[in-house]
């Protein structure tokens, strides 16, 4: 992915070119390993493996590629691949001559595919299959699918079969996603700041755009189609109203045509009091007929520029942001305005959940599901509310959100997020997939045992045709995009598990270490063992037993159980532990806020037990007592404070783990790694040190023979600032 030999989306180039593009390609990645291919490396495979593959990868038919951007993309991507990844590009050919041929065409460009009757029907526009077959008497490939979107997903499912070791002698895979809507939410503002970033600016250089278009631009969409992701939100959902002004539409015209022939979509955040002010009208009531006009003559002005636009995400009524409720109508109301000026072109409205009010006293968990749940069957057809994995915000640890499986007419999408805003930043080990694995197979029981969260989301349990997922990206202007190698697994398994939410975060990490670094066996098993533990480290030394929002206000860098003096209830991380001398958590159950009585029955009443909530999610449902004794036979105070020593032991422990590596890895990466997982050990020990003191004081107790005393005073903690943290 190195600048210098991108392919122009909208040339298309000879296929002399494409071959010395890909050499030029494959020496340049070779000096240098600083984390900006991210999965689309094409590192030499070991010579074995080498060997292997090139009498199956002679040569390479794309019928129809001179007329098709999309085709020439695909030519140029196979080309460079192979050649990267065997050190020779298979030759590009219009016949097939002899065995060792991939046939990359649809049954409509090319006869030889449509006199093989392949099974496509199933696929619908987006699926392939790749399969060994014999044609004209010559042993080869073929990947196929209904339409060029097919063929690019197919082709890049090809090359990782390469990057994986996979043996290709007898494929027959077909692949096709589960979920319509695959998406980044980019919380990217104009000035280029980023809400939540932790990798630099943002990379749409919103100045000098449309006129200059960063090579970096291909490259995104390159990585994304190569993971199925389909689309993206190029702005903040605290959005600004510019946005949709002619000068930054413009803007976004040109990325549009940029991602374009990667099957990648634009979409842009709507700020719902644009007719205000940009629009000089005095309201931006929904059910005003002037503002009907303004968002029809304003879907109209964009589908002029941009005719595949997406549609809006709007964030309203959340957080200070302008919405209908301001002028006493329903986010139903609000989205079907939306949704009624973007339905004659085909766009969407995602319509956000995250929902909650100072001036509301209950339980904020409640909240989103008690605004929405209401109005099921009240949004128009080309809405999709999105909610977020969990009811509060983003945690550690969170349970599933109880509006899925609560509204069967609506279609709900899944927001996940990518970026690590609670789980230390771009700074700490934090391997998400477990997390998304974890809330996609829980149970909702809406339907009875199966009705899973992933059931909900890519529309199955209610036959919902409108499916989606979003994940807040972590994508920035760093070399490397997310900050870090490894937090580039999480923009990885995110686009994975959209495409498939039933595979496991340990298969796609293991996919990960050997498409990143490499096939050796000593590299994978540690590696992967890193990855699989860290999350549970993080929740370990940040928000153990099911503790929540415990970090300090604002910015979230470190601990901040203290606060409680914020205008805010719900911003109080007191709020959440409610910690005093007889005990700690949130009652959420009967006797408490009765958030339990969100979920179906058989979920409610498991969350309600103490002993079968289980001990993840403990203190998320109940008030106990210090002494409760617990599943390990501690009681509850020695289990958060073995919690806390667990979390700092595995985070020195992945320091050990990442230097036993050294000789495995790239000098540039190892070291940058290296330095990362030294910050991470020495804030993990903050984070445990802060928080048992402040437990400690709140509760009298003392701490478990052989935990060791906080190495500073809890007014020591209390008394950090940091004003100046990123993505704030």
């Amino acid at each position: 992915m190195h600048s210098d030999a991108f392919f122009p989306p909208r040339t298309l180039l000879p296929f002399s070119v494409l071959l010395f593009s890909a050499f030029l390609f494959a020496a340049a990645a070779a000096k240098a390993e600083d984390g900006y291919d991210l999965w689309l490396r094409y590192q030499p495979l070991e010579q074995e493996t080498r060997h292997q593959y090139r009498p199956q990868l002679r040569q390479l038919l794309i019928p129809g590629r001179e007329q098709s951007p999309a085709l020439n993309t695909i030519a140029s991507e196979l080309v460079r691949g192979v050649g990267g990844l065997l050190e020779r590009a298979p030759a590009v050919s219009e016949h097939i001559r002899g065995d060792g041929f991939v046939l990359v065409a649809t049954p409509q460009s090319s006869p030889l595919v449509r006199a093989e009757k392949l099974p496509l029907k199933g696929l619908g526009d987006e699926g392939y299959l790749i399969r060994s077959v014999k044609i004209r008497g010559h042993q080869g490939t073929v990947i196929t699918a209904n339409s060029e979107r097919g063929l690019l997903y197919g082709g890049f499912h090809f090359l990782r079969l390469l990057q994986t070791r996979t043996s290709i002698a007898e494929v027959d895979i077909s692949g096709q996603p589960r979920i319509g809507l695959r998406l980044l939410n980019h919380w990217d503002n104009l000035d280029r700041t980023v809400e939540r970033g932790y990798a630099g600016q943002s990379i749409w250089d919103w100045w000098n755009l449309p006129d200059v278009l960063d090579p970096r631009y291909t490259d995104y969409a390159r990585a994304n189609a190569a993971i199925g992701i389909n689309g993206t939100v190029l702005n903040n959902v605290n959005a600004s109203a510019d946005s949709l002004t002619p000068r930054y539409l413009a803007k976004a015209a040109a990325l549009a045509e940029v991602f374009r022939p990667y099957g990648i979509r634009v979409y842009l955040s709507a700020r719902f009091s644009a007719p205000v002010e940009i629009g000089g009208l005095t309201t931006a009531d929904p059910k005003d007929p002037e503002v009907q006009r303004w968002w029809q003559g304003k879907a109209d002005e964009i589908y002029r520029l941009i005719p595949d636009f997406g549609g809006f995400l709007v964030k309203a009524n959340s957080e200070g942001q302008p919405g209908p409720q301001d002028y006493g109508r329903s986010h139903a109301e609000g989205a079907n305005l939306l949704a009624r000026a973007l339905k004659p072109r085909g766009g969407v409205v995602m319509w956000r959940a995250f929902v909650y009010q100072q001036d509301n006293p209950e339980d904020r968990a409640k909240q989103a599901y008690s605004d929405f749940v209401p109005l099921d069957g009240q949004f128009d057809d080309n809405v999709i509310v999105q909610v977020k994995n969990g009811p509060i915000d983003f945690q550690p640890r969170e349970p599933f959100h109880p509006m899925f499986g609560a509204m069967a007419k609506t279609p709900l999408m899944m927001e996940f997020q990518i970026t690590k805003e609670y789980l230390g930043f771009a700074s700490h080990l934090a391997y998400l997939g477990p997390m998304y694995e974890e809330v996609l197979k829980a149970d909702t029981f809406a339907r009875g045992a199966g009705s899973t969260v992933t059931r909900v989301v890519d529309g199955s349990l209610y036959g919902h045709r409108l499916t989606g997922i979003a994940g807040v990206a972590n994508i920035g202007s760093d070399r490397d995009w997310s900050g870090s190698t490894f937090n580039q697994a999480n923009w990885y398994v995110f686009g994975r598990m959209a495409w498939n939410p039933d595979l496991s975060a340990e298969e796609v990490a293991r996919d990960w270490l050997k498409i990143t670094f490499s096939n050796n066996p000593t590299l994978l098993d540690i590696g992967l063992e890193m990855m699989l533990a860290s999350r549970q480290a993080v929740v370990d030394y940040m928000t153990p037993l099911g503790l929540a929002h415990l970090m300090a206000t604002g910015h979230h860098y470190g601990p901040g159980p203290w606060v409680s003096d914020l205008a805010r209830p719900e911003w109080n991380p007191a709020y959440y532990h409610r910690a005093d001398r007889n005990g700690i958590g949130f009652d959420r159950t009967g006797d408490g806020s009765n958030a339990v009585a969100q979920y179906a029955a058989p979920v409610a009443a498991r969350f309600a037990s103490r002993s079968g909530v289980g001990d993840d999610l403990l203190l998320w449902f109940h008030h106990l007592p210090w002494d409760y004794p617990v599943a390990s036979g501690r009681d509850l105070w020695g289990e958060l404070v073995y919690r806390y020593d667990r979390g700092v032991a595995t985070a020195q422990n992945l320091q050990d783990q990442w230097h036993s590596l050294e000789n495995h890895i790239d000098p540039e990466r190892f070291d940058k790694t290296a330095r990362l997982l030294a910050v991470q050990a020495r804030e993990a020990k903050w984070w445990r040190d802060a928080s048992v003191a402040y437990f400690q004081s709140v509760s009298g107790r003392r701490l478990p023979a052989g935990s060791a005393q906080p190495s500073h005073s809890l007014e020591y903690y209390q008394q950090q600032q940091f004003p100046w943290a990123p993505g704030h």
